[in-house]
This record gives structure tokens, sequence and C-alpha cells, in this order.
């Protein structure tokens, strides 16, 4: 029984990972390229939480309760975009950091061959 949870949960991962959109927007701003759009990015969870409100409002208002299980996941993909950005603010200074140490290497190589 434990086994087939956790080969179902793999799945169940597996599948978010690759067609979700949030997922595959973090995925891409996780690149080198995309870091420097962490923080701008961090403007999403803004958005995340304005359709998680609406969401509230709707089943206040009578609609179905099933839209908290939307309203969740709106909540947990802005959570998912506040943290990333300060994250990825601190990686993009340890691989600017770590390419100028790079760079400098390579120059006093440079000069001294």
């Amino acid at each position: 029984m434990l086994r087939t949870i956790w080969i179902a949960s793999l799945y169940v991962r597996a599948f978010m990972r690759r067609f979700m959109p949030t997922n595959i927007a973090l995925d891409k701003l996780r690149t080198r390229r995309g870091l420097k759009w962490g923080v701008p990015a961090m403007l999403l969870a803004g958005v995340y939480f304005y359709l998680a409100a609406v969401m509230n409002v709707l089943v206040d208002g009578g609609s179905s309760k099933w839209l908290y299980v939307v309203m969740l996941v709106c909540i947990w993909n802005a959570f998912k975009f506040l943290v990333f950005g300060p994250i990825s603010l601190v990686t993009l200074m340890r691989v600017r950091l770590s390419e100028r140490r790079a760079a400098g290497r390579a120059q006093q190589h440079f000069v001294t061959a």
C-alpha cells in the first residue's frame, strides 16, 4: 500500500513539474538568464493572492465549495513566487561572484603566460 502511494506521488510530482505553468515559469527563472527576473516575478504573487481572494468571495456568494481547492492552489503559487525572489537575488550574487573570480583567474593566467 505504501509503495503504491509512493509511486502515485512520484507520478503526480512529475506531471506537476512538467505541465503546470508556475512550475514551468520557475524552472525558466532558475536558469542563469532568468535569475535577473526573480524579483519582478514576485509581483505575480500579488496576482495569485488577488485570485485567491476572488475565489473566496465566489464561495461566500454561493458558488461551489470546490473553489476552495483553486484558492489553495493560488495561495501556494503566490508563496512560491514570494520565496523565489530573495532566493534568486542570493543565487544571482553567487553566480556573478563566481564569474568575476573565473574572469580574474583567466586574466591572471593570460598575463603570466
